[in-house]
């Protein structure tokens, strides 16, 4: 978003003053929010991102969403009283305002209808056949609300015989295959370090819901969309699930070094780790330059790709003392001069103290209502129609007097 001359130029990109609330390629969508956790509150804050009102159905009795429970660290007001918007909550739940409710009362099922009744889309997690008891499961819902979305992520899915088991990031990632592809060959099997099956489960929801928002233009017609966590960590065992599939080989686990490309990896300077990605035959003769070695690039065990695979360890007998000879910045600069692919392993500090993600302003400040929070950017980046940060992650409950006291309830004030 450009700034104008009356929109303080510090703002993040996706910064809207008061009057412009609800801007977005989403502006006017509802989105019922039933989820915790990660994979759901992602989905519905990317949501939020693009626009739409989202509301969040929190229960009182538990202190709302699991992950306000999640810290420290938390957000502590003026007087240094501690809120409940710790940090891996906050990373999900801004754009968004909350509402308690207990749904296993009556009270709370009927609101949820009535919610249910204005909204374009449901989105929620509980264990599959779990709203069915309170009658808010996609069955009950259907026959009054044909028109609504209804996206239900679980663990494994509506179907299947571990539909009934609870599902878990950890649990995916290892289920799913993910993890034995992931650490040191002679070293346990390794997690990513963030909970990504959540993450790109939540990232396909999105996705499914935005193609049945366009089935709905077209034709007036709501429908269920079931995502397991499980299935979108199968899913994205990409290159290495489908190699499985046509040789029915297991992989070997190289930590930091790719299955199909040599050299790429992590290797060692003499003051810290460099990244290489030497991805064509080409590169690879111009780093073998820079390293003094232009006859290894002519040497028929590694003048091709497929030959330094297969001689994978001899290369890297030799590169690992030849890089040891160079600062990692001597390294970087000579391989861009070559125009061969390098980078750091940045630490958090560095990566949020870069021009680049200065630049890209993959770092926000929002005012909370217990005071000013930093949260991570929205990547998208529209010509038309930008991302808004409109509201700061909710404590829990704060708008439920005014949603249930309004005739608009989606409404952004």
């Amino acid at each position: 978003m450009a700034a104008s001359d009356d929109m303080p130029k510090t703002q993040p990109k996706g910064w809207t003053p008061a009057d412009s609330l609800g801007h977005g390629a989403l502006k006017g969508i509802k989105v019922l929010d039933l989820s915790r956790i990660l994979a759901g509150p992602t989905c519905t804050q990317l949501l939020g991102d693009l626009g739409a009102h989202v509301l969040k159905v929190e229960n009182p009795k538990t202190g709302g969403d699991d992950t306000r429970q999640w810290g420290p660290p938390y957000v502590s007001d003026a007087d240094g009283n501690r809120s409940d918007l710790s940090a891996y909550f906050m990373a999900a739940n801004r754009n968004k305002r909350s509402i308690a409710l207990d749904i296993a009362t009556m009270e709370g099922q009927d609101i949820i209808r009535r919610l249910a009744a204005e909204a374009d889309i449901l989105v929620e997690n509980f264990k599959p056949g779990g709203l069915a008891k309170y009658g808010l499961d996609y069955a009950s819902l259907r026959a009054d609300f044909p028109q609504l979305i209804y996206c239900s992520i679980s663990g494994y899915g509506q179907t299947g015989p571990n539909s009934s088991k609870p599902g878990y990031d950890l649990m995916a990632q290892g289920y799913g295959g993910i993890m034995s592809l992931t650490g040191d060959p002679e070293g346990q099997p390794v997690k990513a370090g963030v909970g990504i099956a959540d993450v790109m489960c939540g990232m396909y929801a999105t996705i499914g819901i935005l193609a049945a928002l366009h089935h709905k233009e077209k034709t007036r017609e709501g429908q269920q969309i079931d995502l397991a966590l499980v299935d979108a960590q199968v899913a994205w065992l990409i290159n290495e699930g489908v190699a499985y599939l046509n040789t029915g080989q297991n992989p070997t686990r190289r930590g930091n070094e790719h299955p199909s490309i040599v050299p790429y990896g992590l290797y060692e300077t003499s003051d810290a780790h460099v990244i290489l990605a030497v991805g064509n035959d080409s590169q690879f003769r111009r780093f073998m330059e820079f390293l003094s070695l232009e006859g290894l690039a002519e040497d028929p065990r590694f003048a091709s790709n497929p030959a330094r695979l297969q001689f994978r360890d001899a290369l890297n007998d030799i590169l690992i003392p030849a890089l040891k000879r160079f600062t990692m910045d001597e390294v970087i600069a000579g391989m861009e001069t070559r125009k061969v692919p390098a980078g750091p392993v940045q630490t958090l500090d560095r990566v949020f103290a870069s021009d680049q993600v200065a630049a890209r302003e993959m770092a926000i400040e929002m005012q909370s209502s217990a005071g000013p929070v930093q949260l991570l950017g929205n990547p998208l980046n529209f010509s038309r129609t930008p991302v808004t940060y409109r509201m700061a992650p909710p404590q829990c409950g704060s708008d439920t007097q005014e949603i249930l006291s309004s005739d608009t309830p989606f409404a952004e004030r």
